[in-house]
């Protein structure tokens, strides 16, 4: 542009002071259209995203949506976000397009101005014809970058923003492993003094949480719905990042080992066990390339799996679909029970382990439990039925993101009003009493 504009000059200053009147025309339009185009671009995106989670939760939760019949209701809800979308997108364009023909429009009218202006040379005999034409042509080409410009910038404006998620995404993230490997831990883990807050917030769901455990033990955590113990679970399997205090493995905080070493020292099976598209074998060993055989067998054993899996005709080898759809809740839940202790990890953290079992899982689970524990891993579990930690020895009670209790399971239970024997939950203030009559197996103690 600076070149096709400087021999425009060198043609006569007169077309080329008009060429640079254009340009800068040309360049406010440009500045224009960034002003106008910012706000529908990012809104274009944030509705974009939200028609993308909508899609994609609908998908993970398709037997639900069809069981309860709430496909219809669901997709009114899927085509009122798609039609804000193509709104949002329409605006964009809309305001894309007005100022490409805006510009296209002056430039048009630019190169008549410079052909008027040209005549007026020549009959003034100044410049001879043949400069009026080039220079027509002349600041045609140097305009014409400015021109792409507008029509590209809605691309340009959304790799922008795209640029600056992904930044933030970054930032989030270790930007290099540690130097030095440490050891796996295989003693102790020390919480001290935890605050958390679910990621991109501030108000904090856990508040000084503190306490430590030693190769061996089994704790289980307690409470009401909400009262964080599944933060606290998030914090524990570093799924979380903590405000405030430190989580300790045998006195190193988690960030002093790779996210994929540590990964080798923690087991963990959620609420919901989400299994991959690939082999049993494959979910097992957490899909790694180097898996030996005899460490997913030892897994499957450990989990009291390994019977059940045989008799599938494929055994290990069978393919369970995408979310292990080809299997059963209760096999899932097991399953995912393996992987958590394939190679007898050091913490192993079981977010209601039991709530698909039937008894036989849950008898499996009891031995698995005692197992593992005999073997130096420190289980914790999130219980909702008193059958859950009838096989761990120490008890964390939280209420309202704090720790209340924490101590000696009969101790713990005592203190609630609840032994082996009764039927009542906890009751601590808030905590209402379960009704005489139930089992302490199904008593249900968070409340």
């Amino acid at each position: 542009m600076p070149a096709f504009l400087a021999l425009v000059f060198l043609l006569h200053p007169l077309l080329g002071w008009l060429a640079i009147l254009g340009a800068l025309v040309t360049i406010l339009l440009l500045a224009l259209q960034e002003i106008l185009s910012r706000g529908p671009s990012r809104d274009t995106a944030r509705v974009g995203a939200r028609r993308a989670l909508v899609a994609t939760h609908t998908r993970q939760n398709a037997e639900t949506v069809m069981a309860m019949g709430m496909l219809d209701r669901l997709g009114d809800r899927w085509t009122a976000i798609g039609s804000e979308y193509l709104d949002a997108q329409a605006q964009t364009a809309d305001r894309m397009a007005m100022l490409s023909s805006a510009t296209r429009a002056w430039r048009l009218l630019l190169q008549s101005a410079v052909l008027a202006l040209g005549a007026w040379l020549v009959i003034s005999q100044e410049v001879t014809p043949g400069v009026m034409i080039a220079a027509s042509i002349l600041v045609s080409r140097a305009l014409a970058p400015i021109e792409q410009a507008i029509g590209q910038w809605r691309n340009f404006v959304a790799a922008r923003q795209s640029v600056g998620r992904l930044s933030r995404v970054l930032e989030h993230m270790q930007d290099e492993a540690p130097g030095t490997d440490l050891p796996l831990p295989k003693n102790t883990l020390q919480v001290i003094h935890v605050h958390a807050a679910a990621p991109g917030t501030t108000s904090p769901l856990l508040q000084d949480i503190n306490f430590a455990l030693k190769a061996g033990d089994g704790l289980g955590i307690i409470g009401l719905s909400g009262s964080g113990k599944t933060s606290l679970v998030r914090v524990l399997t570093g799924v979380w990042s903590h405000i405030r205090g430190e989580v300790r493995l045998d006195g190193s905080t988690y960030g002093q080992w790779s996210a994929a070493r540590l990964g080798t020292a923690i087991g963990y099976l959620p609420q919901t066990v989400d299994l991959f598209d690939g082999t049993i074998a494959e979910n097992i060993a957490r899909f790694d390339p180097n898996a030996d055989s005899r460490d997913v067998l030892e897994a499957a054993q450990l989990a009291g799996v390994h019977k059940l899996v045989t008799k599938f005709t494929d055994g290990f080898d069978t393919r369970v679909g995408s979310g292990g759809i080809e299997l059963s809740a209760g096999q899932r839940q097991r399953i995912g029970l393996a992987r958590a202790l394939y190679r007898s990890p050091f913490l192993i953290v079981l977010d209601e382990p039991n709530s698909n079992l039937d008894g036989d899982g849950e008898a499996a689970l009891h031995a698995a439990i005692a197992a593992i524990r005999a073997k130096g891993s420190i289980v914790i579990i999130v219980a909702h039925r008193a059958s859950a930690i009838s096989s761990i020895d120490l008890l964390l009670l939280l209420q309202d993101g704090r720790q209340v209790r924490f101590g000696p399971r009969q101790q713990v239970l005592k203190a609630l009003g609840a032994t082996s024997g009764t039927a009542r939950g906890p009751s601590l203030n808030s905590l209402p009493p379960k009704p005489v009559g139930i089992g302490a197996s199904e008593a249900n103690i968070d409340g």
